[in-house]
């Protein structure tokens, strides 16, 4: 964990961090990687009984390779298998990624499925044409990944300062440290960034752009201090300049009963003479701190006396991600968000009356609230659930926090967050606006009621909310809403199959099926197929899926 540098001085005014965790996000530019939309291929391959599923996938890959602009021997020069995976049905999903010139290109995913029979059913892919692939510059960069790294930090520390009003004139590029005996420049980045969630890195990466390509690095700027700030760069790795910036961390608000009063049990871990809220017996271990309210990740970790715990926040955040790792692993066999057992840390009491609760790449932050929008956000178990799904994309599907991929990103965050709780159709229904009942953040089953559209051409379309990631998401709730439930919706009729079969056709189609890039088309063609691979062709189950998102004007 990198921490802050000592010896600068930032003068200026308090720093209120409810009122700015938004106000310093990136605005997202025009140059886009997710406008490499995937394309959809359905068919059932008989290949002979001999043949291995690597060899299946691709000689599935090359029949379909026009497909994806690519030639036959293209396919098997740049097309390689990154992960294989068998789901809880017996299923198999391979995951390949595109490499050029032995670089990944960003965003030419492609996931293909196999049957029962192990026989290849369906194609979700993208990949950048061979008739689009020159590189202007060549694949060999001419700045560092220190550098890059250094380029966005300095942009990330310029735009917090901007917002935070903070006088920065004595420590720019051009000044050096009043103390500093060495005459050690100190840089904008060095003086405004205090402790990052993660060690900033940056990996080459081949960018789509129109009809060329261009070699960047890829990196971001994950912070705790002075603000919760996670920023993803793209750095041209010839120039240096920032060819693409948007913000992805993800943040949403939830509910919770503990808080509100109820008792719970839950596991710790006692140490010497003191307990601790550390579960040993999940994954590699949940793991429950205080940020005292600072901003600061993760903060220490809580223990107690008598193992009788009093601070709400913190017994709420341990309880319901416990409740949320076995809720993956019970129904659909997958341990912790990575599939391996990843650790699972939340810091409670974030900040100052901080209205919000985030993934940050790492773990989580829960703010206390201020009462009046929120009260303590740990205390929601949809919440919990939502924001550690944040997690299990992340190691999946990867979808990009933007646009279409970002709206299907936050309606399975949604649909997960709701279906651990399974009470309502609501998200955020106990602990936003405390003092208003029957508020609520989002509803699944009318999105309307909480200004978000249902229906594709009420979609929103312009650059806010990182091009509307949590108002479209209601759109894909209103479809999953009627799959599980059924109903009528722009004179459709839509047969629900019930809660349990509904989520389980979404989190396969999610987690094996979907790609960064994919947007609403791909997802109806990924959840279809999904539906199509666990309860065969003309099913039921599969017609309802269609038929849902014939509902809300996907096609």
């Amino acid at each position: 964990m990198r921490m802050k540098k000592t010896g600068t001085l930032l003068a200026g005014g308090t720093l209120l961090f409810g009122a700015l965790a938004s106000g310093v996000g990136a605005e997202p530019s025009d140059s886009s990687p997710v406008e490499l939309t995937p394309k959809f291929v359905a068919e059932v391959a008989k290949t002979p009984a001999f043949a291995s599923n690597d060899q299946k996938v691709l000689n599935f890959l090359q029949k379909s390779s026009k497909t994806l602009g690519l030639s036959s021997e293209g396919v098997q020069k740049q097309l390689k298998i990154v992960k294989r995976e068998k789901d809880k049905q017996g299923l198999l999903h391979y995951r390949l990624q595109q490499y050029i010139d032995g670089i990944p290109v960003y965003g030419a995913v492609q996931t293909v499925h196999l049957d029962k029979d192990e026989q290849v059913t369906s194609l979700l892919g993208a990949a950048i044409a061979e008739s689009y692939q020159n590189i202007p510059g060549g694949t060999t960069p001419k700045i560092s990944a220190s550098d890059a790294v250094y380029i966005a930090e300095q942009e990330a520390a310029a735009r917090i300062a901007k917002e935070l009003d903070l006088k920065t004139a004595e420590v720019t590029d051009d000044v050096y440290a009043e103390n500093s005996p060495d005459g050690e420049r100190i840089s904008l980045s060095d003086s405004v960034l205090g402790e990052r969630a993660a060690e900033p890195k940056a990996e080459l990466y081949i960018y789509p752009e129109g009809e060329s390509a261009r070699l960047v690095y890829m990196t971001e700027v994950n912070l705790l201090d002075p603000v919760l700030l996670r920023t993803r760069y793209f750095i041209d790795a010839l120039d240096g300049s920032i060819v693409f910036q948007y913000d992805i961390l993800a943040m949403a608000t939830g509910r919770g009963t503990g808080v509100l009063g109820d008792a719970k049990t839950f596991t710790t871990t006692q140490s010497g003479s003191t307990y601790q809220l550390r579960d040993t017996t999940r994954g590699n271990g949940i793991l429950t701190y205080t940020a005292n309210r600072r901003y600061t990740w993760p903060g220490t970790l809580l223990t107690d006396a008598d193992n009788v715990w009093t601070d709400a926040a913190a017994v709420d955040a341990h309880a319901y991600a416990a409740e949320v790792y076995d809720y993956y692993l019970d129904k659909f066999n997958r341990n912790s968000l990575d599939g391996n057992g990843y650790q699972l840390r939340s810091t409670v009491h974030y900040g100052v009356n901080y209205n919000n609760a985030g993934w940050n790449g790492v773990g989580m932050a829960y703010g206390d609230g201020d009462g009046v929008e929120f009260t303590l956000l740990s205390g929601s178990l949809d919440v919990v659930g939502h924001e550690l799904t944040h997690g299990v994309t992340e190691f999946t599907s990867g979808l990009e926090y933007l646009n279409e991929p970002g709206a299907l990103d936050e309606a399975f965050s949604d649909i997960i967050g709701n279906d651990v709780e399974r009470e309502d159709w609501f998200i955020g229904n106990e602990i936003y606006t405390p003092g208003i009942p029957g508020d609520a953040l989002r509803s699944l089953a009318n999105p309307t009621l909480f200004n978000q559209p249902d229906h594709y051409d009420d979609r929103y379309r312009g650059t806010a909310d990182y091009g509307g990631v949590h108002i479209n998401s209601g759109i894909i709730n209103k479809a999953y809403y009627l799959t599980a439930a059924g109903g009528t919706h722009h004179g459709v009729t839509v047969p629900g199959i019930g809660r349990d079969k509904a989520v389980e056709i979404y989190y396969n189609a999610f987690v094996y099926y979907l790609t960064p890039t994919s947007n609403f088309a791909a997802a109806r063609d990924a959840l279809v197929q999904s539906a199509v691979d666990l309860y065969g062709a003309g099913s039921a189950e599969a017609t309802s899926v269609g038929l849902a998102f014939d509902a809300v004007g996907v096609h």
